[in-house]
This record gives C-alpha cells, structure tokens and sequence, in this order.
C-alpha cells in the first residue's frame, strides 16, 4: 500500500530582545555565560514574584506575525501550562493558548515541483525553560540546572499539517529562517538553540482522506536533524502499519548518533496541561495603531527584494538567490551598486571570490573586512585594465585575510599590470625560443598550444602582463613564424 506523509511544524523561535519575557534580567548567551549568572525571583519561580510582559517581545512578535500574512487579535491571554520538569522552576510555564498572539497565516515556499503556499495556524508568545546538564562523577549521575535560559521570550509558530516531504519542510523552515533574520525578530542561531523544530508526522493511505495518527518529534535543532527525523518516523509509521500494527500517539525524541526515534511519554492533549489564565498578568491588548505602524516598520522581505532585483538588475535567478539569501549579503550589494560598480560586476565579485573567502575564513557578514569602497576600487582597477582578473582575486583574498587596501597590496608586492608592448613582445619571443618542441608542434598544427604558450608567458610575468595584450602579440608572432617570417 502507498501512503501519503502529512507533516506539521512547531517552531520555537527566541525572540532578540535584551531582557527576559517577564522580568529585568539581561538576556545572555547560555554557551559563554556562568550558569545561574542571570535570574532573578522572577526567572527562577520563587514566591510572590510577579511577572510583567516585555513590550519589545510583543513588537517583535507582531514583526514576525505580520511578515507571515497573520491577523493579529486584538487581545490575548497569557496562560498557565502546567508540567514539571527540573528545568521549569516554576513548575508551570506562562505561554498563550485559546487565544494567541496571532493566527491564520501563510508562508510561500519554493520547492522542485514549484511554489506552495503553507498555513499558519497560530503564532504565540510564551517563555523559555532551563537548560539541563547531565554529569557522571564518581560513578554516580547528576542533573545540573541552569536557568540563564529560563524565561527568554520564545515565539511559537504553528502551521498546519500542509507539507508531505521532507524538501518541503525544509524550505519551508529555511524560509522562515530567512524571514525572521530580515526582520531582525530573532537570530534563528541554530548553533545556540534560537531556533528549534518540533514536527507532527503521521501517513494515510493514499486516496484516503482520514489523517493517520501523529507522533510529535521533539526538539530538533538542526536542518539536517529535521531532515532525517521526519523520514526516519515516516518509513517507522509505515513499516509498522504494512505489519498489521497500529501506530500510537506519543512524543517521541531523536537520536541523531543512531539515526532513530525513540519513545518518551504518551503524546499530552491541551486538557492534560490544565490551561488556565495566568492571574498575574491583564489581557495583552493590541490596537490597530500598534499593528499599522509595525507593518509601515517591516523591511522589505526576501520574495519582494527578488522582484525587485530581477526588474532592477536584470541578474540570473542564481545570483539573486545569493545575494537574498542574507539580508546583509544584500545590503553590501546595493551598497557596493552605489559607488558605480555595475549589478553584474557586483554579483560577480560577492558571489565568486569574496563568498567563497568568506566561507573559508568562516567569517561573520556582520564585519566584513573589506569595504565597500575598498571593493569598488579593486573592481574598478579591473576595469581600467590596471590589473588582471586572476591577479585581483589573489589581492582580495589578501585583502580579507589582513583587512588592509588593494593599493598597499599592489604597492607592496609591486603588482601593478604590464601594458609596456615592448615588455610583452620580448617575453613572448624569449617562451617561444625557449620551448621549440612545442613550437614545431604548433607549426606542424597543434593549435590548441597556443593557450599553453599564453600560460607561459603569463607566469613569466608573474600574472602581471595585459592578457589582452599578451593574447594579440603572441597569436600575431606565431602567424608570422607559421608564415616563415621572423617573430619580431
């Protein structure tokens, strides 16, 4: 029998603000911060404390809300989920249940079979927990409890079950990746957890119309996780139905050494986290002023900047993909476009030479080492012939790797191209005198020597000569030779 997969995100996305959801305490990074380095009675659930809503996380919320196509309501609850875990000091968690921050969204993604619209049923906000630690000392095991982390606010963003592979849910979590970073609502780190999936998989005959029973897979903090979690479940679900089983509705986790599922409890249905208001907090009212003017702050998104740079630019799909995939890959192209430098150069030199350095050195697109003028001037020596393409990609590399100018590169390393004809004609005679093995085969008609006999003289040169230059003299040179007259 076949079967169709029918797969549901959860998103937990930390939001970019500098204090906790509903306390004072400095947002830090859990990764370099001393545990227990930023709470406060608040954070940490002791008695009395009362928690006050984080207006910048309510803005970032509606950014990101907004960005999705959701409506936000006009007020919202916050309220009590209660579960105990050792890192939910509380012992309940304050988030948003029957009525959200926002709801009835939708997200277009690209895939191989073409575009697909996918829904948002909610988006929320709520808090983050703990973060826990296990140790072994002298044989016996240990919990440690850090909860830095506890109380960051989270936006929570639920779609429904519209994707039926696993290409779809990547580019659908990649797109709101993207998403989230243009708006500067979240660092979407993944690396630190600012980001995390959770994914609701079941399979149905295909022809049915009964969705088949879910399995949620918690906490997966990585695409590649994602990928291989969702497939794994979908081909488990299956293997059990084709023997004559049943699959069960739990929560299940992922073990990304061995490559499976593994079950962790039942699945809980809303009713089991008894949901009541959070007492301490009023109704977050949202009025229509609020939302307009954060949708007038929105910056321009991904599938809007590609519109525009294929209208305006006239580049290939390819490069546009590039230049949106980061909103400050972006910013330093149109920048780098305003000194002057054509579209198509620009691409050309972020794409090629300056992406791939980038990536190598794995540097950061928050500090470039290289200016945008500094580029432009590079680019531009190109131009006026002053350097050749080879020769210039060698000077950025130097450039990124010492954050120094084209022009100490050039000066100290004397780089500056040969023009001088009289140079170029008697290194070309000095190559052909010098490989007269591979002259008779030229002359005997071997043509393709002759890009060898260019390469020679470019090194010779030490990349230094006009290739134009060299390119005109040595095929006039041998064309004299091939007609018995004299190189010079």
């Amino acid at each position: 029998m076949k079967y169709i997969p029918v797969i549901g995100l959860e998103v937990h996305a930390e939001l970019s603000t500098a204090t906790k959801m509903f306390c004072g305490c400095r947002v830090v990074d859990v990764t370099q911060s001393l545990p227990n380095s930023s709470v406060c009675p608040v954070c940490m659930g002791l008695p009395g404390a009362l928690p006050v809503i984080n207006k910048k996380a309510v803005e970032l919320g509606l950014r990101a809300a907004l960005a999705q196509e959701c409506t936000p309501l006009p007020y919202s609850i916050f309220a009590r989920k209660n579960y105990f875990y050792p890192d939910l000091p509380k012992g309940y968690q304050i988030s948003q249940y029957e009525t959200p921050l926002a709801e009835n969204g939708q997200l277009k993604i690209k895939t191989s079979q073409g575009e697909k619209v996918i829904r948002i049923r909610r988006t929320h906000l709520e808090e983050d927990t703990g973060k826990l630690t296990h140790v072994t000392r002298d044989g016996e095991v240990y919990t440690l409890v850090d909860l830095n982390r506890a109380g960051i606010p989270l936006l929570e963003i639920v779609t429904e079950p519209d994707m039926h592979n696993v290409e779809e849910v990547k580019a659908y979590a990649a797109t709101l990746q993207q998403i989230l970073r243009y708006i500067q609502a979240s660092s979407c780190d993944m690396e630190n957890g600012a980001i995390r999936f959770e994914a609701n998989v079941s399979v149905m005959p295909e022809g049915s119309e009964i969705l088949g029973t879910r399995t949620e897979i918690k906490n997966l903090n990585s695409f590649r996780s994602l990928e291989r979690a969702i497939e794994y479940e979908i081909s488990r679900q299956i293997r059990v139905l084709d023997g004559g089983g049943r699959v069960i509705q739990e929560t299940v986790g992922w073990n990304e050494t061995d490559g499976v599922t593994f079950s962790q409890r039942n699945k809980e249905e809303a009713h089991d986290y008894r949901y009541f208001p959070e007492p301490d907090l009023p109704p977050l009212v949202v009025n229509e002023e609020w939302v307009e003017r954060i949708r007038k702050d929105l910056p321009e998104l991904p599938d809007q900047k590609s519109v525009r740079f294929f209208r305006e630019y006239n580049l290939t799909e390819y490069d546009i993909a590039i230049l949106i995939s980061d909103i400050r890959i972006a910013d330093y192209f149109e920048s780098l476009i305003h000194t002057g430098i054509s579209p198509k150069a620009a691409a050309n030199w972020i794409n090629g030479q300056l992406f791939n350095d980038m990536n190598a050195l794995t540097l950061d697109w928050d500090h470039v080492p290289v200016r945008v003028e500094d580029l432009a001037d590079l680019i531009q020596r190109v131009e006026r012939g002053e350097l050749n393409l080879q020769t210039a990609k060698s000077v950025l590399s130097e450039m990124i790797r010492k954050g120094i100018t084209a022009a100490q590169i050039i000066e100290e390393k004397g780089l500056v191209q040969i023009h001088d004809i009289q140079i170029i004609k008697k290194t070309i005679q000095t190559v052909i005198t010098e490989n007269p093995k591979e002259l008779a085969s030229y002359l005997a008609g071997k043509e393709t020597l002759l890009q060898w006999f260019f390469g020679q003289v470019m090194r010779k040169t030490g990349g230094q000569a006009s290739p134009g230059a060299v390119k005109a003299e040595l095929e006039a040179q041998l064309i004299r030779l091939k007609n018995g007259q004299s190189s010079d």
